[in-house]
């Protein structure tokens, strides 16, 4: 059992990303479950912390397999897996639909983690994403060309496990990428933690009270 929780995951994923302490950079979480794992990397490298606001696309029939993702933004990002709707029919009415509802648990979520806190800058600046695991990598893909629009100065990947296959991936959309575990197989991310109990939103909320969106050096 690789990592005893998130928490554990994030501590090991901050050694490994010690080098950019000096760089200043921005963590930028998937929340709910990477929320705890960039917690441990923000407080390593003395980084500000805020949420990529992301949500799969699954299939009515199957929810786990996702059909794409949607970003929150001015203009929210859509990531379409049109292998997975081709094979399963889906129409594009029933995706719009789905799309729209998963749009709404964004706005939900933007109202309930964010309400008025500052936002953090990410243009000119090494942006590092973070989550507590990747299956397809659907929702990883459309919070890196979500936070790829914001132009930051360089694009890191940190994520505790994910499918060697779907690291090669996405090597191509990021400046670099930090997995420590890239098992062939997968199966469920579950299976690389001892807990991988479900974070709440107030453990959410909590965390971002912990870290400042813009760190007061930072500030205007």
């Amino acid at each position: 059992m690789p990592f005893q929780n998130r928490t554990d995951a994030g501590r090991k994923l901050a050694k490994e990303l010690l080098k950019y302490r000096s760089r200043h950079p921005v963590v930028l979480a998937l929340p709910r479950g990477g929320v705890s794992v960039a917690a441990e990397i923000a407080a390593s490298l003395d980084a500000p912390l805020d949420l990529i606001l992301v949500r799969k696309i699954g299939l009515p029939s199957q929810p786990e397999l996702a059909m794409g993702a949607v970003v929150d933004g001015d203009k929210p990002t859509v990531i379409r897996n049109n292998d997975v709707i081709e094979l399963s029919g889906v129409s594009e009415r029933t995706f719009q639909k789905v799309c729209s509802e998963e749009h709404a648990e964004i706005e939900r979520r933007r109202q309930r983690y964010l309400g008025g806190r500052a936002r953090s800058e990410v243009k000119g600046k090494v942006a590092i994403i973070v989550d507590d695991g990747i299956a397809t990598g659907a929702t990883t893909l459309a919070a890196i060309r979500a936070v790829r629009k914001r132009e930051p100065k360089e694009l890191v990947l940190a994520v505790p496990v994910a499918p060697v296959d779907t690291v090669e991936k996405l090597h191509s959309e990021v400046d670099a990428i930090v997995c420590l575990e890239t098992p062939r197989d997968l199966g469920a991310i579950g299976y690389f933690y001892r807990d991988f109990r479900q974070i709440s939103d107030d453990e959410v909320i909590a965390i971002l009270k912990r870290f400042p969106a813009i760190k007061p050096a930072q500030a205007p």
